[in-house]
């Protein structure tokens, strides 16, 4: 409860400031609609149904770019961990790549694979990619021998010893680079919509901006926000569920 009662607290300023400088008449209301307006606009498209496919198409770009990111990070970057001759030589083409903002990409991304779907599920891939990988690496490099003595004794391959052994003992590093990794496919995912999609938040927003609808846009931008806050929670329920089923709880909480 207190951690409901703080953050209805801290909500209830913010809309307050945002109201008091809304009817300040420091920008015209055309360009800075306050709460009342951009809430009109979100209900609005909600009735229409239309904010229900927007959230519906962001979501599947996200899933999918995001989900495929992560699940071929942690399975190269446990190999690499593991190979790490491997990775002296792949290592220097990822810092290389690393540094590269995803974005930077779409002109290209466009050029090969077309419109649509395909750029926004590229770019929210790039941006939680790298991430993961390189985090799920050095975890599996620093971790302790003793699991490793553990692994040896009881007679595991190198499979079994990476999947039952290392995995659950570097899961808690591995989560909080899935936690950074979804804040940052999150953001990138609107850019990456920009790229020629007609459906979605990103598109909603570019829809909004040439149509002069500051309202809509605020309105995407607040339902953004608050997709943002649902999918952090959902993060972290899944964190706690893998945590307990491999008992790596207290682990993680110190870490």
């Amino acid at each position: 409860m207190s951690k409901v009662l703080k953050g209805a607290v801290s909500f209830a300023v913010l809309l307050a400031v945002w109201q008091v400088l809304a009817v300040s008449g420091a920008f015209p209301s055309s360009l800075f609609p306050g709460p009342g307006s951009v809430a009109g606009a979100l209900v609005e498209r909600a009735e229409s149904g239309q904010l229900l496919l927007d959230v519906g198409a962001s979501m599947y770009r996200f899933f999918i770019g995001y989900v495929v990111a992560c699940v071929s990070a942690v399975l190269l970057g446990l190999v690499m961990g593991w190979c790490t001759r491997a990775w002296e030589f792949l290592n220097p083409v990822v810092q290389f790549l690393r540094p590269i903002s995803p974005v930077a990409w779409l002109p290209f991304i466009v050029l090969w694979l077309g419109i649509g779907d395909t750029p926004a599920i590229v770019v929210i891939f790039l941006a939680a990619f790298f991430p993961v990988l390189l985090s799920t690496v050095g975890a599996v490099r620093r971790i302790d021998p003793v699991y490793l003595k553990v692994s040896k004794n009881f007679g595991l391959g190198s499979a079994q010893t990476l999947f039952k052994i290392v995995l659950p003992a570097v899961f808690p590093v591995i989560a909080n680079a899935l936690h950074i990794a979804l804040g940052t496919a999150w953001i990138f995912l609107v850019a990456g919509e920009m790229a020629g999609t007609q459906s979605g938040l990103g598109f909603l927003i570019v829809d909004a901006r040439n149509n002069l609808r500051t309202d809509e846009l605020l309105a995407a931008i607040v339902a953004i926000g608050i997709l943002g806050v649902l999918l952090d929670w959902t993060i972290k329920q899944f964190e706690e569920t893998v945590s307990r089923i491999w008992g790596t709880g207290a682990q993680g909480a110190e870490q």
